[in-house]
């Protein structure tokens, strides 16, 4: 009985050898290297890059008349002095 080995196998075994060439030569390989780099930053960006596209709009520089917002960082500011005044105590 002949077995016949599958057209996908086939197919696979055919790209992983011509990867395997092609990635040989020290040039392809670095053209490979730079573009998976490319890829992963595109997909998962490092947090160390500085973004331009945050959606922080006042970022530190409340407007003095701004009422709600002043009172929300005064707030946020007792909260600590009143959580080390219940740790010192």
């Amino acid at each position: 009985m002949k077995r016949v080995v599958p057209l996908t196998s086939l197919v696979v075994i055919g790209m992983g050898a011509s990867a395997a060439m092609w990635l040989s030569s020290k040039p392809n390989r670095v053209k490979a290297e730079s573009v998976l780099r490319d890829w992963k930053r595109k997909i998962k960006p490092s947090p160390f890059v500085k973004s331009e596209k945050l959606p922080i709009k006042k970022g530190g520089h409340p407007h003095p008349h701004d009422l709600e917002d002043n009172n929300m960082v005064s707030e946020g500011a007792m909260y600590s002095v009143q959580f080390y005044n219940e740790k010192m105590q």
